[in-house]
């Protein structure tokens, strides 16, 4: 299949659709360090949407639409930051133009989102021990053409979590005990080995 893994600068799991023997793509407007700048379109993800692809997988920026990122909208009570909450309407759009399209298999994957911006009702939790990583990581996929993600390695004990919460207060200011103190967003933010190898192979009903 031909298959677009949009915004993804890792290449976890454009990296395990070609083990399988997939044309995949991975696209972001950073260069990727996943180590095969070959598979990877430096390009802004919505002119790829103009072409005909068999799957999108997207994972599109969370920093407005985040449940985590909340806070913000509201530096104090009924107070909204308006830029914020534009930035958060054009991310929405964002969002949208991958769910939305022409493309009979789609998977857009983000943090649970804050109710404000009124995106789609998701399909499915995911979270890392399900799939072999003993962390606490809650993530929504939306969903159309393609099966919910099946558990492959359920950890149930000693499981930690990935996030202590949002990065930062209402206030802009770094929470105390935030993950960012061992990990940076981007390094957050990457797919786990174990979710990227459930999703191309179940998704794409191939296997090693």
């Amino acid at each position: 299949m031909r298959i677009l893994v949009a915004c993804e600068e890792s290449q976890a799991v454009t990296i395990e659709l070609r083990e399988l023997g997939h044309e995949a793509y991975s696209c972001d407007i950073e260069p990727c360090s996943g180590g095969h700048p070959e598979w990877h379109l430096q390009v802004d993800a919505l002119e790829l949407l103009k072409m005909k692809w068999d799957m999108i997988i997207a994972h599109p920026p969370c920093t407005y639409l985040s449940n985590a990122g909340a806070a913000r909208l509201y530096p104090s009570k009924g107070e909204l930051n308006q830029e914020r909450y534009e930035k958060g309407l054009k991310a929405k759009e964002f969002f949208l133009s991958f769910l939305n399209a022409d493309c009979p298999r789609i998977a857009v994957e983000n943090p649970i989102p804050t109710r404000v911006y009124g995106l789609p009702t998701y399909n499915q939790i995911i979270q890392p021990y399900e799939f072999g990583h003993p962390y606490s990581k809650k993530t929504c996929l939306w969903l159309k053409g393609l099966p919910k993600l099946r558990s492959t390695d359920l950890i149930t004990a000693n499981i930690v979590s990935w996030v202590s919460g949002g990065s930062k207060d209402s206030h802009g200011n770094p929470r105390k005990q935030s993950g960012t103190k061992i990990r940076d967003a981007k390094t957050r933010s990457k797919t786990f080995p174990g979710i990227a190898k459930a999703m191309a192979e179940q998704w794409t009903g191939n296997s090693r």
